[in-house]
């Protein structure tokens, strides 16, 4: 896992509450998304907007990160020009995740759902999962064989 310093890390986690913020979810879905423990605030967020505080570096919470980022990068890409179809993909019921929107799958499911929702919106991260997955089973199959 690469380390970040804590300037880095500062400016990370202030580029990533901004993400949020522009898809205009609420504090508390955030902090679910964020995979945030129980003693921080909706409130506290103000902390992390403001470079006062920033993420742990876990690899839980860089997954998480990352996630959000490519998340951010393909709906960026897109909808280029249009902040709102950004929004409105987030929260539009979808056929893949059984008619659920992709911020449900990121509250219910945590970093799976984050990568559900960013293989959908992002092709290309798509395609090198099912290429890693695929490489391991034809490793797999060659080591049975």
């Amino acid at each position: 896992m690469q380390t970040f310093s804590a300037e880095e890390m500062a400016a990370l986690t202030k580029a990533v509450i901004q993400h949020m913020d522009e898809w205009k979810i609420s504090g508390e879905d955030m902090l679910v998304i964020l995979g945030l423990g129980e003693e921080v605030r909706p409130r506290h967020l103000q902390q992390y907007r403001q470079g006062d505080k920033s993420f742990p570096q876990t690899p839980e919470m860089m997954d998480r990160i990352d996630h959000i980022v490519g998340i951010a990068d393909a709906l960026r890409t897109t909808f280029p020009f249009s902040s709102q179809m950004r929004v409105m993909w987030l929260s539009k019921p979808h056929r893949r995740f059984q008619r659920r929107d992709p911020l449900a799958v990121m509250l219910a499911e945590g970093v799976d759902g984050l990568m559900r929702v960013r293989i959908e919106v992002d092709c290309a991260y798509g395609y090198a999962i099912n290429d890693a997955l695929h490489a391991a089973a034809e490793k797999k199959k060659a080591a049975a064989a």
